[in-house]
């Protein structure tokens, strides 16, 4: 186990969000729940104060800190996906019900968490040894919003879209 663990801020939302979060890849699930012993910023006395979490073996812990705070990109958290079926899936997911796409892989979710979703052959294009089929992919990258592995694969061999 890692001593460093991020703390994400909530105001009410720390389950829910654990949970989605949880749902989203394996080796993932709530640890413990740990309920206000008594009313505080954080929420009414029985409430959920502290939701601790694993994500994919990564711990987190989800504080319901009892005002609005605003995340930033400067803060991501960045999901290797395997294939584009897992990169459709991730994006889909932390999309739905209120999140808002990015460029170039990112996103952010219905809780204003940055995400960045990138498929394991991302740096095979833009740092490949064919230093104009790099310049390609990237550009083509910077014109997308979910990373899609065939038109990375096709910009960097210098082939057209299909």
């Amino acid at each position: 186990m890692s001593k460093i663990s991020p703390c994400l801020w909530f105001n009410g939302e720390a389950e829910e969000a654990a949970n989605l979060y949880v749902s989203l890849l394996p080796d993932s699930r709530i640890e413990k729940v740990q309920r206000n012993p008594m009313d505080s910023p954080g929420g009414k006395a029985g409430g959920v104060l502290v939701v601790e979490f694993t994500v994919a073996g990564q711990r987190f812990m989800a504080l319901n800190g009892g005002m609005k705070m605003e995340y930033t990109h400067a803060v991501s958290f960045k999901i290797d996906c395997a294939d584009q079926a897992e990169v459709d899936r991730l994006w889909d997911a932390l999309l739905a019900n209120g999140g808002e796409a990015g460029k170039c892989g990112w996103l952010k979710d219905r809780y204003g968490v940055s995400w960045q979703i990138v498929p394991t052959a991302l740096p095979k294009y833009l740092g490949g040894a064919d230093k104009a089929g790099a310049q390609r992919a990237m550009q083509a990258m910077m014109g997308m919003a979910k990373l899609d592995i065939e038109d990375l694969k096709r910009a960097y061999e210098g082939k057209s879209a299909a």
